[in-house]
């Protein structure tokens, strides 16, 4: 019998892994003006050293890198301080809600896979209007990015091999944490956009 022209091939893939700050939502600024202003609180002004402990990065992680000996106190005042911006609104990442559509359509699972902590992201989740299957939070790791734990974490819950997941990612340390879990990762950027399902199975089916 000949193939039926109308059925789509099988994704070349068993899941989707999404970062969120800066992948599916604009909101790496608004980490860093919430970071920035933190510190601005210790003395201290942000310059292009601390991008790496920042961007990317969990509350914990940056807290840890601001004020070492007072992390508990920094933690908190960086989600609130992060959480007072994303309450005013968050753009969405052109692309990503009709990705998000496509892959529901075609029966493909979703992770959320974020350094922010799981407070932030029920903030954001409204503004995505999708059913992520797993959602992997900042909390739920014992190490954040830019080790692979949570990628591994989003993989184990969905009962796949994180080689059979693509990850979208937008920052260094994400992209580490995503390629050390074994995900084929495509890096993003809010400039550009996400790709089309198509592309990201074109991409997947030639590694």
């Amino acid at each position: 019998m000949p193939p039926d022209p109308t059925r789509s091939a099988p994704a070349p893939f068993d899941a989707v892994l999404f970062d969120m700050d800066g992948t599916l939502v604009d909101t790496e600024g608004l980490w860093w003006e919430a970071t920035a202003d933190v510190a601005a609180g210790l003395g201290r002004e942000l310059g292009p050293s601390d991008l790496p402990h920042v961007l990317g990065r969990t509350v914990h992680d940056t807290a840890c890198h601001l004020a070492p000996d007072d992390v508990a106190r920094v933690s908190d005042r960086l989600t609130d301080s992060f959480a007072d911006r994303i309450r005013k609104g968050v753009r969405v990442v052109p692309g990503a809600r009709e990705l998000l559509r496509a892959l529901t359509a075609s029966a493909v699972p979703t992770a959320l896979v974020s350094a922010s902590p799981r407070s932030i992201v029920e903030l954001v989740l409204p503004s995505l209007g999708h059913r992520f299957e797993v959602v992997v939070a900042a909390e739920d790791t014992a190490r954040g990015k830019p080790y692979p734990d949570p990628y591994l974490e989003a993989a184990r819950l969905l009962e796949t091999d994180p080689r059979r997941c693509v990850a979208l990612e937008d920052s260094p340390t994400g992209v580490a944490a995503a390629t050390t879990a074994g995900c084929d990762v495509l890096v993003v950027s809010v400039e550009v956009g996400l790709p089309a399902l198509t592309d990201v199975i074109r991409r997947k089916g030639r590694s």
